[in-house]
């Protein structure tokens, strides 16, 4: 395998994994996520660390007790899986630790790029947060919490086919909070309630939960 076409594949997986890790932790609109400038920032750190992987690995020569003589292919393999999906761990444990007095400091560059995984992260969230205060304020505009607040949750979860069993049972929970609690205002848990369930059912089911409803109660 030719060391471009190596280094084209590990590109290809450093994005994946961060394109999944997005999809995982912004399941609501994960388009959004990934089409976003700092969704963009956070898959281009991946790739920049498992491309930086494969050139330590090729450094350094590791093999991970793959025999090259034996099988030179299914070295390269190991190595592009290594770097391409486990880049971050492997800058953990594959360097070393200078120990100053009774304190180990990590040498090696998995810190540096654990705090631009960490700041493309917050930006990415900060960015949904603004555009979901936005929508849910749009989405549920009109309707009530005492009309909401059982009859919508319902609908959302009719809708949907393959909504986890936990995931409604947290979600109920966290109504149920909202429910008993006296010290928010009628607005506030209604956009509360809406965001649950946008987290849990996306954007476009909720705005047409919430329009089936408002047909029902026009």
């Amino acid at each position: 395998m030719s060391p471009f076409l190596a280094y084209v594949i590990v590109f290809l997986f450093g994005a994946l994994v961060g394109v999944a890790e997005l999809v995982s932790r912004y399941r609501d609109e994960p388009a959004k996520a990934i089409l976003s400038i700092p969704g963009f920032l956070y898959i281009f750190v991946n790739v920049c660390a498992a491309c930086l992987a494969l050139y330590m690995i090729d450094v350094f020569a590791w093999g991970f007790g793959v025999d090259e003589k034996n099988s030179p292919e299914a070295k390269r393999m190991v190595q592009i899986l290594v770097a391409g999906f486990g880049s971050i761990a492997l800058f953990r444990s594959a360097l070393f630790t200078v120990r100053l007095g009774d304190n180990d400091f990590n040498v090696g560059p998995s810190a540096f790029l654990q705090i631009l995984l960490n700041a493309s992260d917050r930006a990415v969230d900060r960015s949904r947060a603004s555009s979901r205060a936005a929508e849910v304020a749009k989405t549920m505009k009109g309707l009530s919490f005492d009309d909401a607040k059982t009859a919508l949750p319902t609908l959302c979860f009719g809708l949907m086919q393959n909504l986890d069993t936990d995931q409604q049972r947290t979600a109920g929970k966290e109504i149920r909070s909202l429910i008993d609690d006296s010290t928010l205002s009628e607005d506030v848990k209604l956009k509360c309630l809406g965001l649950t369930l946008m987290n849990l059912v996306g954007e476009n089911v909720l705005k047409d939960a919430v329009k089936a409803l408002k047909n029902e109660t026009d």
